[in-house]
């Protein structure tokens, strides 16, 4: 990978590492399911403009916008609005790999390879851990907002594979600009019926530097700059080389959220997260592992 598209990779970890403090930031002066629907608002009005309209049937759009948008996002922003820590938040967000590894296995019929095993019951030991941690503003339905939002995620990857599935080729970034366009009508009724109009009004009525900054940072930077830049580099790149960098995003999320808001893991909290981290690893590299080792043995008995 040349230098300049490293430090591009890089930048991205940085935004999405970082975006997990910043939606602590805005969840404290919005209501997150008001944050939520502003975040996919300004994501896709002016960007739908410039970017073409991907070659997908409507029923995609809507089904991706549905569960990476309404789902990921309102069960996040709840989450940490309710306590769950952002760096917590980051590393708990990533078991959204193994509810894809189980859903494309049920959904998909995707046989599992034993090193993504491993990785599963590594991932599962870690979650337990954290899940019977105590420490820090973490809350257990903090805590289980997040999985849901990971399971969310995961059933937006399995939406995206059964595009490939039917043919169609998916550009990740128009994907993400125009399925924006599903959220923001299930985010402001959620909203008005959960938050309620007086708690909107509000938030509107006094919309802080702070509000301000942390909606454009999640629509312009962690959503159009961040998604613009990981497409690009899928498109130059095979996806074995680009995909690992996300691995470094709840490490960057874990760090941000200690410097910027003084979050710091208990001892069960960080081996949970440690052990997590672990399984996604094994996850990405066991099968290429485990080949290198099968050979290695192979070269030796010849």
């Amino acid at each position: 990978m040349p230098w300049s598209d490293l430090m591009q990779a890089l930048a991205i970890v940085l935004v999405w590492g970082v975006n997990f403090v910043v939606i602590k930031w805005g969840v404290s002066d919005v209501p997150p399911l008001l944050l939520g629907g502003l975040r996919f608002c300004l994501a896709a009005v002016p960007a739908l403009f410039f970017i073409r309209r991907p070659a997908l049937p409507w029923r995609y759009l809507l089904a991706y916008g549905l569960s990476v948008g309404v789902g990921q996002f309102a069960c996040l922003f709840t989450a940490i609005k309710l306590g769950m820590p952002a760096g917590l938040a980051s590393v708990v967000l990533q078991s959204q790999a193994f509810f894809t590894l189980i859903l494309a296995g049920l959904w998909l019929r995707e046989r599992w390879q034993a090193s993504q095993m491993a990785g599963l019951l590594l991932a599962l030991g870690g979650l337990a851990l954290i899940g019977l941690s105590k420490g820090g503003s973490m809350t257990a339905v903090g805590l289980g907002l997040t999985i849901a939002a990971a399971f969310s995620w995961a059933l937006s990857n399995v939406v995206v594979r059964q595009m490939g599935r039917a043919g169609y080729s998916v550009q990740p970034l128009g994907l993400v600009v125009w399925s924006s366009l599903v959220p923001p009508i299930p985010f402001f009724l959620l909203s008005w019926w959960l938050e309620g109009g007086e708690r909107i009004a509000a938030a509107l009525s006094h919309f802080t530097p702070q509000a301000l900054f942390a909606v454009c940072y999640l629509a312009f930077v962690a959503t159009l700059f961040g998604y613009g830049l990981w497409s690009r580099l899928l498109s130059r790149h095979p996806a074995g080389k680009v995909a690992p960098f996300s691995l470094l995003v709840p490490v960057v999320g874990v760090l941000a959220s200690s410097l910027l808001l003084g979050e710091h893991l208990s001892a069960l909290q960080a081996a949970g997260s440690l052990l997590l981290l672990a399984g996604l690893v094994v996850n990405v590299f066991g099968a290429r592992w485990l080949a290198r080792w099968r050979q290695g043995v192979a070269t030796r008995g010849a």
